[in-house]
């Protein structure tokens, strides 16, 4: 089985509990449940990873590319819009990478509109809920 890092940046661990009216009510341990589940079904065994931290998740995309993780399903979090540093950690791998966000990221405040994060990755699904984790697995079984 190839190995897929999916990594969560700031304020994920709060879903289910941060703003319910964008994000729902389900929790990250409900999420990385049906990401496993789905992960697998496509030959997929997923490493979970969650900081709020931007130097730990730079430090993890290092860590994991370095191991043998094949590619990268991303949520960064606010981190999307504003970190260089994460786009570089990414870019640096070689590796394929997918961002997600749980919101629509065009619908949302203006200074969210834009993500910088997303130019190291061949794909970005937003507004999808869950169900972009779903689509972001299914993309990297084509590459």
């Amino acid at each position: 089985m190839k190995k897929i890092a999916i990594l969560h940046g700031p304020n994920l661990n709060r879903l289910g509990k941060r703003e319910p009216e964008i994000y729902g009510t389900a929790t990250l341990r409900d999420l990385e449940k049906q990401i496993r589940s789905e992960a697998r079904a496509l030959g997929f065994a997923p490493v979970f990873f969650q900081s709020n931290h931007e130097g730990a998740l730079i430090d993890e995309i290092h860590r994991l590319a370095d191991r043998g993780i094949t590619a990268f399903i991303v949520n960064f979090g606010a981190y999307s819009h504003t970190s260089i540093a994460l786009r570089d950690a990414l870019s640096s791998t070689g590796l394929p990478a997918v961002e997600v966000h749980i919101s629509d990221i065009k619908k949302r405040e203006k200074f969210r509109r834009h993500s910088m994060t997303a130019g190291a990755c061949i794909a970005m699904i937003s507004g999808r809920g869950f169900f972009g984790y779903t689509l972001a697995l299914r993309r990297l079984t084509t590459v």
